[in-house]
């Protein structure tokens, strides 16, 4: 191996090592029991600590050991002097580092080193900052390490901008760092918070970064740690939980909560009717989800007594972390206040001309790096994502070519690639039905093979999802209170998990899909106003007695198509 001469070795040599191998066995056998021993007859002392190095200084892995060893810290701090302690940790301290030469991705050692550095009367932080360099000078990729250098510099102050720098001079000798990048990332929003977007950086600091990042992946187009770096550099703004939607509705009795995050809702949705709170039970759309971006709760009959006068509804979640209000004006039966994906740009970046520009170049580097590259998957990747920050509808035909070309470069993620791209045209189609001031959207014909962004469609009346890929109905599709028509011919549905409860659908059209059995329509049965249902061309229309069983699961439902002629 590695240029060396394998050396045979006769039978004795064989036997002589096995017999070396059994005796080293039988003292760490002999040595451990000895150990857990005296843990067991609370011998916390310092015998106990020289039989776990034994073992440690072996085995560093032995979670065990170290908690043993931490009991006697613990029993020997009640009777021992600072100075006394002091020495003993600065000998744990050396044991410690003994033990990550043998093992320095060790688990154990690094959060052993961390306690005791907590216990030490004089912690040495200039010490284990030194220590940190020499073990990221042999492994730049130690994630362990990474982590202890993060509890040194918060437990002794080091100011963020020498950590940057830091940072800076291991990607300077190594563009392919990616702890350096990553602890990048962590460093600026510290020391360049942009105050109006939660998690990024102000946008000079922005260039910056986007201009060093540019000069490593040009350097090395197939590492991908800077690729990487540079895709969080394009993110979007990490929003805090809000109320997405609020909609009232007379006919149906209820008030429905759209988040922008799951939650478990249990006393920490308030409803509030002219600013009094209701008590109202809040539940999931579905059955038995207990997290959820979407919750329903019934309104009590008599708190709406006067149809001529006007009512303001108020949310409030966990004492006003967020909340929204919408008012139901004299005469009308359904209300709604709801957030507008354009308006709060929840799918582009807010950017200056200066910006802007900046994004072009560098649009217009990465097409050229990929004509040299043309099977760089990182480098149409991250072009499809320069496109998208830059305006996501104008450059909507040239990001599906790229997306086409990332799965035949790349056919092992084909899937990702797949999903991304439906997320991405869901986005698209979701501002162009803001744009056009519409309650209906066409998502057909898009090759999509999930669903997301569903929290934006709570208005929507009627929705094409025709000729896709789709297998499942997500269960985030019952937030659709509005839906009236449904259309999801030609894909591959074979559960209808997300129909549960939809108040307003008349009409569902499932011509073409893999449903097997009648049992997995029973969603179906929570929808009151369904009257047409199309069901050709799946596998159940080819049973005898499916009309049979559909009419007695789904008695009001006035029309039923089973067959293409």
């Amino acid at each position: 191996m590695h240029g060396r001469i394998k050396v045979k070795t006769t039978l004795e040599q064989q036997e002589a090592k096995r017999k070396e191998r059994e005796k080293k066995l039988q003292l760490y056998v002999s040595a451990t029991q000895a150990a857990l021993q005296k843990r067991e007859n609370g011998q916390l002392d310092k015998e106990a600590l020289d039989l776990t190095a034994q073992i440690l200084s072996l085995n560093p892995d032995f979670a065990s050991l170290w908690n043993l060893r931490r009991e006697v810290f613990l029993q020997l701090q009640t009777d021992r002097s600072d100075e006394e302690m002091q020495s003993l940790c600065s000998g744990e301290l050396s044991f410690l580092e003994n033990c990550l030469r043998v093992s320095p991705k060790s688990y154990g050692t690094w959060y052993h080193r961390c306690w005791i550095m907590k216990i030490m009367p004089k912690p040495d932080w200039a010490r284990e900052l030194a220590l940190c360099n020499r073990f990221l000078e042999i492994d730049e990729r130690n994630f362990h390490c990474w982590d202890y250098r993060r509890f040194v510099t918060q437990s002794s102050s080091v100011p963020d901008p020498e950590e940057l720098e830091f940072t800076t001079s291991l990607i300077s000798k190594n563009f392919s760092n990616y702890s350096s990048w990553h602890y990048r990332s962590k460093l600026l929003p510290q020391i360049h918070p942009d105050q109006l977007r939660i998690g990024r950086v102000t946008e000079g600091a922005l260039l910056n970064e986007l201009e060093l990042v540019q000069n490593a992946f040009f350097t090395d187009p197939n590492d991908q740690s800077a690729w990487f770096y540079h895709r969080w550099l394009l993110g979007r703004a990490d929003h805090p939980l809000s109320i997405r939607c609020v909609m009232v509705s007379l006919d149906e009795g209820c008030v429905s909560v759209t988040f922008s995050q799951s939650v478990a809702v249990q006393d920490d949705l308030i409803l509030f009717l002219n600013d009094k709170p209701i008590f109202v039970s809040w539940r999931t759309a579905g059955r038995k989800e207990k997290r959820s971006l979407f919750w329903v709760c019934d309104l009590p009959k008599e708190c709406i007594n006067d149809r001529c006068c006007q009512y303001k509804f108020q949310v409030l979640w966990k004492d006003g972390e967020a909340k929204k209000e919408c008012i139901l004006y004299p005469g009308t039966r359904e209300t709604w206040c709801r957030d507008s994906a354009t308006e709060n740009e929840f799918f582009s970046l807010d950017l200056s001309e200066g910006k802007s520009n900046v994004l072009q170049q560098e649009l217009k580097s990465c097409k050229e790096l990929q004509e040299l590259e043309p099977e760089n998957k990182w480098c149409l990747l991250t072009i499809i994502l320069l496109m998208r920050a830059l305006d996501p509808l104008a450059y909507e035909k040239e990001s599906l070519g790229c997306f086409e070309t990332l799965k035949v470069v790349d056919p092992m993620r084909s899937g990702y690639y797949d999903d991304l791209r439906s997320k991405f045209q869901m986005e698209n189609a979701i501002l162009k039905m803001e744009y056009a001031e519409s309650f209906i959207i066409d998502l057909s014909k898009k090759g999509l093979t999930r669903l997301c962004h569903l929290e934006h469609l709570g208005q929507v009346t009627h929705m094409n999802l025709s000729a896709n890929r789709l297998r499942v109905l997500p269960s985030n599709l019952s937030m659709l209170r509005r839906l009236q028509m449904l259309e999801v011919d030609n894909n591959e549905v074979v559960r209808l998990e997300g129909l549960w409860n939809l108040p307003q659908l008349e009409e569902l059209s499932l011509q073409c899909n893999q449903i097997e059995n009648v049992s997995d329509l029973q969603p179906l049965a929570s929808c009151p106003h369904l009257s047409v249902l199309h069901l050709q061309g799946n596998p159940l229309c080819e049973k005898a007695d499916t009309r049979t069983q559909l009419e007695a699961l789904l008695p009001h439902v006035n029309t039923i198509h089973l067959s293409l002629i």
